[in-house]
């Protein structure tokens, strides 16, 4: 009881423990898949997992994956911790520290047994979707696990490319490295089986990539609402109140009958719907109701405008020339 009164009171310190609980149970699912299901298998995937992997195979073994996780993370936090802001470090620091304990306390036991499921494809399948539920979790809620994410934070800080493209590029150079690791056998034995394996991490990395994508923009869609009723007032007050989005309303009047009438617009997230179709419908059944998906909404309580400017080049002579792109909070949230 006395807990819940303190987060009554402090609405803020609610949300961080949900936070960092999510990023906790993201980590998780994500230590799981790579461990149980992809690791065993021989498969170099992306990311510093894929990294690390890379090594410990490299080293036959003698360097374990959750060691080199968790010393590179920290070498590039050292290394470019001037360009990275204080919540990034933070939680790069819990969410690498997590994982790497996860990976280290399982990866011994599952890589001295025989896979808990002896198809490669579908054991990397498995693995993969748990990854992107995993990623999409922790990403979600303002979590980072490091690795690219810091390379592509200092590169987009330091260069033109952006993060996703810094982190596609170090991926598939990552899983492409896999070739190279020892194997016995001639040239063309090798082509065959590494082939293989690096199908199989390329489509990993498609399969997490797309769903992390996904879990993160169902949270962060938004949905335009415009609802034509006689009792505006009423409907828009209990939206403000009951969903914390706000109404504008417009003037407008119809066409045929020439009487004024109030129109309101509603923007809200995805997770809102519900409530704003069973307000409306217990204070106007009639209502007129049209709902769109909206790309973007930049403002307050959605996303924050950015325009990142592109540094001044000259080729051959021309003019400079700046770009200016969007991106939104949620996707810039690990610079």
């Amino acid at each position: 009881m006395a807990s819940t009164a303190i987060l009554s009171r402090h609405p803020e310190l609610g949300r961080n423990l949900r936070d960092w609980a999510a990023i906790a149970l993201g980590i998780a699912i994500y230590a799981i898949g790579f461990t149980v299901f992809i690791l065993p298998h021989h498969i170099v995937i992306g990311g510093m997992a894929g990294f690390s992997t890379l090594i410990f195979y490299a080293s036959g073994g003698f360097l374990p994956v959750a060691v080199v996780m968790y010393g590179t993370n920290i070498l590039l936090l050292i290394c470019g911790y001037r360009y990275l802001g204080r919540s990034f470090v933070i939680r790069t620091v819990f969410g690498t520290t997590l994982l790497s304990m996860l990976i280290g306390a399982m990866e011994n036991y599952f890589i001295s047994h025989p896979p808990i499921v002896t198809s490669a494809p579908m054991s990397v399948m498995l693995g993969a979707v748990m990854l992107g539920l995993g990623i999409g979790i922790y990403y979600s809620h303002h979590g980072t696990t490091g690795g690219t994410d810091i390379v592509a934070a200092i590169m987009e800080k330091v260069s033109d490319i952006s993060m996703g493209r810094v982190m596609m590029i170090i991926d598939v150079t990552i899983v492409a490295m896999s070739f190279f690791l020892p194997f016995d056998g001639d040239m063309e034995q090798r082509v065959q089986a590494r082939t293989q394996t690096i199908i199989f991490g390329l489509l990993s990395i498609v399969i997490y990539s797309v769903i992390a994508d996904k879990y993160i923009a169902q949270g962060k869609q938004t949905i335009q609402f415009i609802i034509l009723s006689e009792k505006w007032n009423e409907i828009a007050y209990r939206i403000t109140h009951e969903t914390g989005r706000g109404a504008t309303i417009w003037d407008a009047q119809g066409y045929w009958t020439g009487n004024d009438r109030k129109l309101m617009l509603v923007w809200c997230r995805e997770g809102n719907t519900f409530m704003i179709y069973r307000i409306v419908h217990e204070v106007d059944p009639t209502a007129y109701v049209t709902t769109s998906t909206v790309r973007s909404v930049y403002g307050n309580g959605f996303d924050r405008l950015r325009i990142k400017k592109k540094s001044p080049r000259h080729a051959n002579g021309s003019a400079q020339t700046t770009q200016p792109t969007t991106e939104s909070v949620e996707n810039a949230m690990s610079r």
